[in-house]
């Protein structure tokens, strides 16, 4: 009896979702590109409006605060109506929150900045929330971890471009000093507000480009099958669950890491090496590159590791990194400061895996909850902040060593009681 031929493996893009899918997959590089040409924006704030860093840095404050407030409304806007839709609304808001900056820019009024940024971030919070689970119902269920990880390799292209745009855009054209640090004469405030829209109004144009084109084109009209939402029971089920409620606190706790560590480089590299602003940028760029790198280097690893393993190594390799930043300082605590990203990379991916393994039916505003944990970003910088102005921008970094700390505890609970993600 002849041997029946094996079943070919599913695609990763069916014919006719590969455009669909670039698509969303740009959305995963435009949400990337917001944060990190944001995060250098603290420092360009603070010495326009002549503040304190504290006060600055509350800009991260209205930015991932808008993703708290928008995280669980997301979810169930995937739930009652459709992913397109979600993603559409979510595209729709970040492009009305860039166009606000303008306005806010001839106000000359930093409370309005402040609101720009809070619509931005809603609207990023939106698109994050549905853009993923949509890239996971592009194709067949057995191959939809590889294309949201695919999808997800957007990301960190977009944050290096966010950090090129901040270099070229706005920095290298800001008035300078002797020393290349941004100095703004009062009666140039306005046209040095316009440089820093500028960025953000061009990326308004095109998401509006990538809105009608996601609204013209045919693609799968993917919903939740049971679009009531539950949220009571789900919540109460949640919080009975203590890996994840731990997970959730963890990934608070990496996201006010990753923000103040990114933050605040503009701080710490020109105090530490004595090179302007614009060449500190440089230092983040190579950052970001690493961060993106070593994603997929910890991706590889997943293979031969556990992924708990791999998280409390490099949660226990990041607080050794702040450390150095801390304590020796230099070049030494320079090239400290870039190694933190490439021992992030891997943490925001894997805390929502482990966060997430096991709960059924609960997953959906389970991840919303991830989502919600963004709020870290917004809660942890100002206190760096307040610690910079008191301290000195060395000593700041004991904010991040802590958050990492958190981590590894997360991660080593994790390991010990079995809770793991597929490699």
């Amino acid at each position: 009896m002849p041997l029946s031929a094996p079943s070919p493996k599913p695609p990763v893009l069916p014919r006719g979702m590969i455009f669909p899918f670039l698509l969303l997959a740009s959305c995963f590089l435009w949400w990337g590109m917001a944060n990190n040409l944001t995060d250098p924006l603290v420092r360009v704030f603070r010495d326009i409006f002549g503040m304190s860093t504290f006060a600055a840095s509350f800009i991260q404050f209205a930015f991932y605060g808008g993703y708290f407030l928008m995280a669980l409304p997301g979810a169930m806007i995937a739930r009652k109506y459709t992913y397109k839709t979600g993603v559409l609304l979510g595209l729709g808001i970040y492009a009305t929150g860039c166009l606000l900056l303008y306005p806010a820019a001839q106000a000359q009024m930093f409370g309005l900045f402040l609101f720009a940024f809070g619509v931005l971030a809603c609207g990023l919070g939106v698109l994050e929330t549905n853009a993923n689970p949509y890239v996971f119902a592009l194709g067949p269920e057995e191959t939809a971890t590889r294309r949201l990880n695919f999808a997800q390799s957007f990301n960190p292209v977009g944050s290096v471009i966010g950090v090129l745009l901040a270099q070229v855009l706005i920095f290298a054209n800001l008035p300078q000093d002797e020393a290349g640090n941004v100095a703004i004469p009062p009666e140039e405030t306005t046209a040095a507000l316009d440089i820093v829209v500028f960025p953000y109004l061009a990326i308004a144009a095109i998401l509006v480009l990538v809105w009608i084109l996601i609204a013209v084109t045919k693609m799968p009209r993917a919903r939740e099958e049971d679009n009531h939402v539950h949220l009571g029971a789900t919540v109460a089920r949640l919080l009975k669950n203590r890996n994840y409620v731990f997970a959730v606190v963890a990934q608070f706790f990496n996201i006010g890491a990753q923000i103040t560590v990114w933050t605040y480089t503009n701080f710490y590299i020109p105090e530490a090496i004595g090179v302007s602003q614009e060449v500190a940028l440089r230092y983040h760029t190579g950052a970001l590159v690493l961060f993106g790198a070593s994603r997929w280097l910890f991706t590889g690893l997943m293979s031969r590791f556990r992924a708990s393993t791999l998280l409390v190594a490099s949660a226990v390799l990041a607080v050794v990194a702040c450390v150095c930043v801390i304590v020796i300082g230099g070049m030494v605590g320079v090239i400290a400061l870039i190694s933190v990203s490439g021992f992030m990379s891997l943490m925001f991916p894997t805390l929502f895996g482990l966060g997430c393994t096991g709960l059924g039916e609960d997953t959906k505003i389970g991840a919303s909850g991830m989502i919600m944990a963004i709020v870290g970003g917004a809660i942890i910088t100002p206190a760096q902040g307040a610690l910079l102005d008191a301290a000195g921008v060395s000593v700041s970094y004991v904010v991040p060593l802590v958050c990492f700390a958190v981590i590894a505890a997360y991660a080593l609970r994790a390991r010990t009681r079995g809770v793991d993600v597929a490699g």
